[in-house]
């Protein structure tokens, strides 16, 4: 039950709360902005079709302790007096499944909606900061995050959310080129925001029967756009790229020696993993993880583009192989993280073919261009390879996390992994148990990560993704051309992008009149970290940059938010300048 002082009765029409009148209003009409019919019906839901919301031109007026409750009767239009909340007198355990306590749940969960559809609409205010930086000493000194045994109330709670969000990254900021994963689709958000209400489990079809079948269909597709016949072979959405390369290394291994999974690699020789020296750092984690040992993964060469050398590739694994050596794996990568390279995957085919090494393709960042016909061909090739790590939560804008490792054997997977475990997937079902997939995944716990990118998918079709990478290519080459040539601007490579990655140093005034030597690397190297932190510091935009290889510390642009314009674009090179001109 709700605790003493819960509820107060005042108006109807919210005039009973002087210090925060229209509020749920102002909700209202956010959310019919962005749900249109759905918000229409939720606000007669919450306050009955008298208490609609009246259009406003208002910003929303700072939280108030006590707000209206929702009704939960039946009637429309409902002529019930609405209550006020104190959440001050309210806790957790006032809400459901606590007896009565529907209302003050409807009304709890409001107002995490109000402070979600407000952090929503400011991620996409160019007015507004992509960060409120704090270093990490003051933020733990400014609250006390620490962990109580008391419970706190629901005020407390709801301020909380605030705080967090105060702090968040905006990733779906129009000025945020910080990670290969940007943007904030709405789609994907409501797919999201209703998985975690459904909170169930991907590994049977009796707990999760729609999710699973999303499943199902949402990987066929990505395989026959991959390349393979009718969509055939296997596949499964993991925690992130760096766990599908791992499961990839997994099975490639267990394909060559089916053994391993009883006898462990004391009863296999020495075996030899290639990729190359541009690749992810997830293939050497993998090998540690899977006793492999990152000593057993042979760095190859690349060209000035950062693309594997064929040639070099074949060298070393001849090399492997006359000491005595077992090459069983080979991960070429579509679209590297740094320069956004794309490997000469038919190259790599036939080697893999010529040496019968299994074949995988790391398309975390590039897969995306295979919705592009534009852009596809950079991938030509992929439809050889054994196995394919492709992020949508990468270049198609997909929420946090969406990873899929696609295999072109089926039944490979669930030989590799299963271990029958009786307690769930019993074999006497009245169903189908080809769907029960929980048994060829590492995990048992796995979250459902498909039904954001099949919901986006329905919403926008393929062509919608097309459009989105094909402009957002469009805008690295735009950079690209900007910067080429201008004053204060040196590329990494020559020659435009194959991805949205985009290399440079910028060299400010200073350093333009000194000879390229020792002290004038050195002295570069500390530009971007510079003005990255005071990036940060302003709060107007984030991009990143890293050294590699010889080459000292440079930007690398990236973009994949549907929100970025030319004119972001154009703020960017403007606010490097500003930050950077001094220096």
């Amino acid at each position: 039950m709700a605790s003493p002082g819960f509820w107060s009765f005042g108006s109807e029409d919210g005039s009973g709360d002087p210090e925060n009148p229209g509020t749920a209003r102002a909700w209202c009409q956010v959310a019919q902005k962005f749900t249109g019919g759905i918000g229409n019906k939720l606000c007669a839901l919450l306050y009955g079709d008298a208490e609609k919301p009246a259009e406003s031109g208002g910003s929303q007026p700072p939280r108030a302790t006590s707000r209206k409750a929702a009704c939960a009767c039946n009637q429309k239009p409902c002529s019930c007096p609405k209550a006020e909340v104190n959440y001050a007198f309210l806790h957790a355990t006032d809400l459901l499944p606590a007896c009565d306590g529907e209302r003050p749940t409807l009304a709890f969960l409001q107002e995490v909606m109000d402070i979600l559809l407000q952090y929503v609409v400011k991620s996409f205010d160019r007015s507004t900061k992509v960060i409120d930086f704090h270093y990490p000493n003051e933020l733990l000194q400014e609250y006390n995050w620490e962990l109580a045994d008391q419970p706190q109330n629901l005020e407390e709670i709801l301020m909380h959310c605030q705080t967090t969000l105060k702090y968040a990254i905006k990733t779906g900021h129009p000025r945020y080129f910080n990670q290969l994963s940007t943007g904030l689709d709405m789609v994907g958000l409501a797919a999201d925001w209703l998985t975690s209400t459904a909170n169930t489990n991907m590994f049977t079809y009796e707990i999760a029967p729609v999710f699973v079948l999303l499943e199902y269909v949402t990987l066929k597709k990505m395989r026959e756009i991959i390349g393979w016949p009718g969509g055939s072979g296997d596949g499964i959405f993991s925690p992130g790229g760096a766990i599908s390369n791992m499961y990839a290394m997994l099975i490639a291994r267990f394909k060559m020696f089916p053994e391993v999974k009883e006898k462990g690699m004391a009863g296999v020789p020495r075996l030899i993993a290639f990729t190359s020296e541009h690749s992810h750092f997830s293939l050497k984690k993998g090998a540690a993880a899977l006793g492999i040992g990152t000593d057993s993964v042979i760095l190859i060469k690349c060209d000035e583009r950062g693309k594997m050398i064929p040639s070099d590739l074949e060298r070393r694994i001849l090399e492997a192989k006359q000491k005595g050596f077992v090459p069983f794996l080979v991960s070429a990568t579509a679209g590297t993280t740094v320069y956004g390279a794309f490997d000469p995957l038919l190259a790599v085919a036939d080697i893999c073919k010529k040496y019968k090494i299994w074949m995988h393709v790391d398309a975390a960042w590039g897969g995306g261009l295979l919705m592009s016909r534009k852009h596809k061909w950079k991938l030509s090739g992929v439809e050889r390879a054994n196995s394919v790590t492709w992020n949508p939560h990468k270049m198609m804008g997909v929420p946090l996390q969406c990873s899929a490792l696609l295999v072109r054997e089926e039944g490979l997977m669930q030989s590799c992994n299963q271990m029958h475990a009786s307690y769930l997937f019993q074999q006497d079902k009245h169903y189908d148990l080809s769907y029960d997939t929980g048994d060829k995944a590492l995990q048992c716990g796995r979250h459902v990560d498909v039904f954001k990118l099949w919901l986006m998918w329905r919403a926008k079709g393929t062509a919608g993704f097309e459009a989105h990478i094909d402009k957002c290519l469009e805008l690295a080459e735009y950079l690209y051309n900007i910067i080429k040539n201008r004053e204060g601007y040196e590329m990494v490579f020559d020659g435009k992008p194959q991805h949205t990655n985009v290399c440079f140093w910028y060299v400010p005034p200073r350093l333009r009149v000194l000879d390229n030597d020792e002290e004038r690397l050195s002295r570069l190297s500390k530009v971007a970290p510079v003005i990255k932190a005071r990036m940060m510091e302003h709060g107007t935009t984030m991009v990143s940059y890293q050294p590699l290889g010889d080459k000292v510390n440079f930007f690398r642009m990236v973009i994949s938010n549907p929100a970025a314009t030319h004119q972001d674009i154009d703020f960017l090179i403007e606010e490097i300048e500003r930050l950077g001109q001094d220096l």
